[in-house]
């Protein structure tokens, strides 16, 4: 399995919703839920209509079984109420074109993923991207590493930091910074 980075630059999180927006609402709509949520693709893509109805998700994650809850920002509330407004609840947010009411499935959100980084020609980027782009952002806006811990169900400060490159962060700053 390869290691994916998150997205660190604004303007090419800026530039990859333009991408999407132009392309496809769906896809934008994944990518813009996965940066703004923290949750895993395997427990994004299962969300119905009815879920994002609510201003939080609520969910039992498909990796630890455990109970989670996660607030809704203001901006993603209003992205998922334009794009649901000619949905029925049953339905999948993300839905497939194969067969009737299917949701797109992990290696079809990894090649939508690898498409739109080849546009910015950006490497290391899967789906978890979109996790590790949140924790990024969120940490760097608060500083908050206990609590990102916790959002994210780590067992300790140092691999929170670690999955959200944080400390590559430093280690490539001080390779930048060395001199002999």
């Amino acid at each position: 399995m390869n290691f994916v980075q998150p997205i660190r630059d604004p303007e090419v999180i800026r530039a990859i919703k333009h991408y999407f927006k132009e392309k496809n609402k769906r896809n934008y709509m994944m990518f813009v839920v996965g940066i703004n949520s923290g949750l895993r693709i395997s427990d994004i893509l299962p969300l119905r209509v009815s879920d994002a109805k609510r201003s939080y998700f609520s969910l039992k994650e498909m990796k630890t079984k455990k109970h989670k809850r996660i607030d809704m920002t203001p901006a993603l509330k209003r992205e998922l109420k334009a794009y649901v407004e000619d949905m029925e609840d049953y339905e999948y947010l993300f839905k497939s074109r194969e067969g009737i009411n299917k949701p797109i499935g992990r290696s079809m959100a990894y090649k939508i993923l690898r498409e739109a980084a080849e546009y910015v020609s950006l490497d290391e980027i899967g789906t978890h991207t979109l996790r590790k782009t949140f924790g990024y952002h969120f940490y760097k806006q608060t500083k908050d590493v206990a609590m990102l811990q916790e959002i994210f169900n780590h067992s300790s400060p140092d691999i929170t930091l670690k999955y959200i490159g944080i400390n590559q962060d430093s280690l490539d700053k001080a390779m930048k910074d060395f001199r002999i």
